[in-house]
């Protein structure tokens, strides 16, 4: 029996069925927004409906998949099937064997659960079917291609260090971090720099982040007083440049203790694994336990345990630009 298609988010065409399954629920919605705008611009009177899998009854999925008076097509998406009905999965699987020809139907699973297990293996074993992978990004270095894959498909050419960059200002926010390759790609010409990134999002609270935690693990103490002092003049909340200390201050004790670690087994890009190797020269276990020690007492005081936080980060900063040594 031939098996359900698997296909890359972005190159997801519509299907009878959809099954939109992992627990990124940007590239879920990415997923469900792309077969509706191609559905749409092909027959612009589509008809759309979307209901929630854990307020599903029995027959509706026939209901809202039936031919209408004046054959519009028809788009259902049954959202989070990881908390469906039984009814659900009894009229699924019948669904899976006769489907609608008006109709596309998306089904979104988050991978939580194994909840609609029988549901999942009947579309898996079915041709009808189109599974989107929509899995967490893990690491650096998965950020790193997604970032490069959208400015890929804008056809714009993008360097190491603005991808570095942005993955600085954006973190995890897989949405946040699309809307600002999205505006790059509109505004900017073919090839995006670290210098306009830096134009466009270098005042971020992440980035300011980013660069304080650099200078200090580069034993550049001044450089990461005044930057610190500058973030919070202006304004920016101590706690998540501490998050971002620790972040750094946790990549270096896990190649303190492997290091002959890959990128790959770290969840770093390998640009970022270099520079993190460059920075552990110097360190010991004993000064790596005290940076420790520190960001745990930074971490209460920005949080509201010290009358004075700024002082105990900027004590923080000069424990981490001497790498522990007191």
């Amino acid at each position: 029996m031939a098996k359900a298609k698997q296909v890359d988010w972005r190159k997801v065409t519509p299907f009878a069925i959809v099954l939109a399954f992992g627990a990124e629920d940007y590239l879920v919605n990415r997923t469900v927004r792309s077969v509706r705008d191609q559905l749409k611009a092909i027959s612009p009177e589509l008809e759309v409906h979307e209901i929630e899998a854990s307020d599903y009854s029995a027959g509706q999925l026939i209901d809202l998949t039936s031919p209408s008076l004046f054959a519009e097509p028809k788009l259902l998406i049954i959202r989070s099937v990881e908390r469906c009905t039984d009814d659900l999965i009894t009229d699924a699987i019948a669904y899976i064997e006769n489907p609608s020809a008006d109709a596309t139907v998306v089904f979104t699973h988050s991978a939580a659960t194994v909840r609609g297990k029988k549901m999942l293996d009947a579309m898996r074993q079915n041709s009808k079917v189109c599974e989107v992978l929509c899995a967490k990004l893990k690491g650096d270095t998965d950020r790193a291609s997604f970032v490069t894959a959208e400015f890929t498909a804008a056809n714009r050419q993008v360097s190491h260090a603005a991808v570095r960059a942005l993955l600085d200002a954006f973190g995890d926010n897989l949405a946040e971090l699309s809307a600002a390759c999205a505006q790059l790609s509109q505004d900017s010409a073919t090839n995006i720099t670290e210098e306009l990134v830096d134009v466009y999002y270098g005042g971020r609270v992440e980035t300011t982040a980013w660069k304080i935690s650099d200078a200090a693990l580069a034993a550049r103490p001044a450089e990461a007083l005044s930057l610190l002092r500058h973030a919070l003049s202006s304004g920016v909340d101590p706690v998540p440049i501490v998050a971002t200390l620790s972040k750094s201050v946790r990549e270096l004790a896990k190649l303190f203790g492997n290091r002959t670690a890959t990128a790959a087994s770290l969840g770093m890009d390998p640009w970022k694994l270099e520079k993190v190797r460059k920075n552990l020269a110097g360190w010991n276990e004993d000064g790596l336990a005290k940076v420790v020690n520190a960001l745990a007492e930074a971490d209460a005081a920005a949080k509201g345990a010290n009358r004075d936080p700024n002082f105990v980060l900027e004590r923080l900063l000069l424990l981490i630009a001497a790498k522990g040594s007191s």
